[in-house]
């Protein structure tokens, strides 16, 4: 934030006009390689404690905080359309990953904070690789290993008589 202002205050002209100085070009985004899934964020959002790991009591104890906040009824479940306010608030949006049709383990159309807890704490697993106490920010990365663009994952098609690096010969079938 100084270096902005910095060079904010040495690209003022006398008349108090900013002068923006970029290639006229824009560069393609490097795509990226670490990805976090919003669920993974609101994991790591729950380490209260601030040591960079998000133990089982922490996240128990933030979804029941995250639950409460949203059950502004305290009728104890959620309807799907309170869900998605959920999910909106502390994943970002309303649509991410966890579903409500995920975590609704009775199909009742309401999720309880047990059907909830339940659910991160199937998470919790799954984001534990190292299998010790707690999930690091680490664990919570998602790599990808090749850039995706409009051709999909390998890159563009390949010419004729040729077969993608990664991918099935020409004319043959790849694995499903």
């Amino acid at each position: 934030m100084i270096l902005l202002a910095l060079a904010l205050s040495l690209s003022l002209s006398q008349e108090g006009e900013v002068v923006v100085r970029a290639r006229n070009k824009g560069q393609p985004q490097v795509p990226a390689t670490m990805l976090v899934e919003p669920v993974a964020m609101f994991v790591a959002a729950c380490d209260a404690d601030g040591d960079g790991t998000t133990s089982s009591p922490e996240l128990d104890a933030c979804v029941a905080k995250s639950f409460v906040a949203i059950d502004t009824g305290n009728a104890g479940k959620l309807r799907y359309l309170a869900y998605a306010d959920w999910a909106k608030r502390y994943l970002g949006d309303a649509n991410a990953l966890p579903s409500p049709f995920e975590v609704d383990r009775d199909n009742d159309d309401q999720i309880t904070l047990e059907e909830l807890q339940r659910h991160f704490a199937k998470l919790y697993t799954r984001f534990n690789k190292d299998g010790q106490p707690g999930i690091s920010r680490a664990e919570l990365l998602t790599f990808r290993t090749a850039p995706i663009d409009k051709n999909g994952p390998a890159g563009p098609p390949p010419r004729k008589g040729e077969k993608r690096p990664d991918g099935p010969p020409p004319g043959g079938r790849g694995r499903r």
